[in-house]
């Protein structure tokens, strides 16, 4: 009985002895590969990217070209201040000025209404002496006749004429005989579309049977500007044609433009 018991005792020990040899081979085995592991884990290219020259450049501000020999040192350029351009102003009529000086200003159309006010004053002396220049060049077709009367064909009868009918074609440019101011810009049956102008000493002068008159009231004008262009007859001169009605008054009084015609 005591042998069956130390039997048993020493097979059990071999049995733990067996036991205890396989897990450490167990063990050892496993050891060996988790050191392995960290091996491969070291030398994963996926944990330590090294940085490529080729990506950086290409975030890099490449270096200015200077034009010349290749050796040449890079020329720095400071940067110049910006050019502020003056804001153009707007009035309450929509009109709009450009500051002065501005290129702007030097070109831009200055709008008839604003004629007057833009327009250098002009010092307006005409005088017994003066001349006229024609307003339009053509033949007199009715002179100026206070003294007497004379025949007016489209109403077929005699009258007195104050002033001049200068035969004209229609659109032709009307010029401002002397240098003046612009009294009145109007329309009346006889003479259609006419600009007064002050010349200065009590004189003025009318044109009129005008169209398109790119003048306005108190505009200085100077001798040549175009008040107007010669327009299609009223009904008064429909027989005598185109032409250009031109009144010379001295202290209101019609006098002879021929008079003071160069």
């Amino acid at each position: 009985m005591k042998e069956k018991v130390n039997q048993l005792f020493r097979d059990k020990l071999v049995l733990v002895m067996l036991v205890l040899g396989l897990l450490t081979i167990v063990a050892a085995a496993g050891a060996v590969q988790i050191h392995r592991g960290s091996q491969y884990i070291e030398e994963s290219p996926f944990l330590e990217i090294k940085e490529s020259d080729g990506i950086i450049a290409e975030n890099e501000t490449k270096p200015a070209l200077v034009a010349g020999n290749s050796d040449a040192d890079e020329t720095r350029t400071e940067p110049q201040p910006e050019t502020t351009v003056p804001e153009p102003i707007k009035e309450a009529d929509s009109q709009v000025i450009y500051p002065a000086g501005t290129a702007e200003a030097n070109h831009a159309e200055v709008p008839v209404e604003a004629r007057a006010e833009v327009k250098e004053s002009l010092v307006l002396d005409f005088t017994e002496e003066s001349r006229l220049a024609w307003p339009v060049r053509g033949n007199v077709i009715l002179g100026y006749s206070m003294d007497t009367t004379t025949y007016f064909p489209t109403l077929e009868q005699y009258k007195c004429n104050p002033a001049n009918i200068i035969q004209s074609d229609i659109s032709t440019p009307v010029a401002a005989p002397a240098d003046a101011r612009v009294l009145e810009v109007g329309n009346n049956e006889e003479i259609g579309n006419f600009v007064r102008l002050d010349l200065g000493n009590e004189y003025s002068v009318i044109c009129g049977q005008l169209k398109e008159i790119p003048v306005v009231e108190n505009e200085y004008l100077k001798k040549g500007d175009v008040v107007g262009y010669v327009a299609e007859p009223t009904k008064y001169y429909s027989v005598e044609g185109n032409n250009l009605y031109l009144e010379l008054l001295y202290k209101d009084k019609a006098v002879d433009a021929l008079d003071y015609l160069e």
